[in-house]
């Protein structure tokens, strides 16, 4: 059944929309050849877009002729302002930006262990605010909230043993306070998201993401899409049964699950077998990260034996995932990814080599701790587009 001419001008115009995200400013003659379509229509959806406050003239190519043909549109930057926010045990990081993504402005917020529920909830949603205000970006159209613990199948935070109160009642108080769209997201999810687009995952389609910092997950991509399991859990490898633990994890606490071998005070103790101490980090990184990024350009036999130790624990939880999905890929995301680089991917693949029949390329994660808050600013931008870039958007 052939579109009516409502629902064709609605696909052309979000096509359009979407190249001129991509690829930046583009002429008239650059969106008909890329789209296929006809001069009249892309004069059509162009004059639309413009009326509609999305497209606007940005310059004009570097051709000698001038007139309609040289002129570049590009969308309208300041047409919605996004937010994202990386929830951690300890912190609050905010970032905002344009439509476009441009960070406009952010900021960091330390939030004790000892600070009462409605304090910290407060504290963390003045400081969006507060940034929003500075970067002129109010009101904000959607915000993104990456967070440790159970995402359920409806978008909700659960509560979680071990991890603050106030990570579940500050998502609720954001859409209470905010007229925008509130996502929240758990942080793998979101890390995974980041490094398909922008880091170590680019062009797979099939992917695992391990990440490793304070705490051990993973996030599951499969044939493009995020995988989230029947309950939202999947994922939960702090949880996974491993040999090597003094016990077993729980239903409440993954203490004797793979977190025992991988999380940062385990990493932390296997570097200190090995005469290894913590060195000062980046603020909000854990020590185990600074451990292992001095580990690697450490020639002493310690520091290379520690990380053939850490990589024998990895490659532990890395071929559960390898035996069970059959990924092909694993990045080793998060900060202690990250600081390990290729050093350590290169080791975790030569032994989950030797412990799985299944061939799987092993590669560290490019953006660090920083993905969680890139993958929260992906969503909203994403939910963004997708509300103003519909009919009548």
């Amino acid at each position: 059944m052939a579109a009516s001419p409502s629902t064709a001008r609605a696909i052309n115009d979000r096509l359009a929309l979407r190249l001129l995200q991509q690829k930046g400013p583009l002429t008239a003659g650059q969106l008909k050849t890329m789209t296929g379509l006809s001069r009249p229509t892309v004069a059509d959806l162009v004059d639309r877009l413009q009326e509609s406050g999305l497209v606007t003239v940005v310059g004009e190519t570097g051709d000698r002729r001038r007139g309609p043909n040289a002129r570049l549109y590009g969308i309208v930057a300041d047409r919605a302002h996004l937010a994202a926010l990386d929830v951690r045990t300890d912190s609050v990081a905010v970032v905002v930006a344009d439509l476009l993504g441009v960070t406009l402005a952010e900021a960091v917020l330390p939030i004790g262990s000892d600070t009462a529920t409605e304090s910290a909830v407060e504290q963390a949603a003045a400081l969006l605010e507060r940034t929003a205000r500075q970067a002129g970006a109010v009101p904000l159209h959607s915000v993104g909230v990456g967070a440790p613990g159970l995402v359920d199948v409806t978008g909700e935070l659960r509560d979680s043993t071990g991890l603050p109160e106030w990570h579940r009642r500050l998502v609720a108080v954001l859409q209470e306070r905010l007229p925008a769209t509130v996502l929240v997201e758990n942080e793998t999810n979101l890390a995974a998201l980041a490094e398909q687009r922008l880091g170590a995952a680019r062009g797979q389609d099939t992917f695992v993401l391990l990440w490793i910092g304070h705490g051990i997950g993973a996030a599951v991509v499969l044939d493009g899409r995020l995988r989230r399991g029947a309950s939202g859990g999947a994922g939960e490898i702090g949880f996974l049964p491993v040999p090597g633990t003094a016990g077993l994890p729980s239903a409440t606490a993954c203490d004797g699950g793979f977190h025992s071998l991988a999380g940062s005070a385990a990493v932390c103790a296997l570097a200190e077998g090995y005469g290894l101490v913590p060195a000062p980090g980046a603020p909000q990184e854990p020590p185990s990260a600074a451990l292992v990024r001095a580990a690697t350009g450490d020639g002493r036999p310690g520091a290379a034996a520690f990380l053939d130790a850490l990589a024998d624990r990895l490659a532990i939880g890395a071929a559960a995932v390898s035996a069970v999905l059959d990924p092909g890929w694993i990045v080793l995301a998060g900060e202690v990814g990250h600081a390990g680089g290729e050093t350590l991917a290169i080791r975790v693949e030569d032994r989950l080599a030797a412990l799985s029949p299944l061939r799987t390329e092993v590669r560290a994660g490019a953006l660090g701790g920083a993905a969680v808050l890139r993958g929260a600013l992906l969503t909203a931008r994403d939910a963004a587009q997708d509300a103003l870039f519909a009919p009548g958007g």
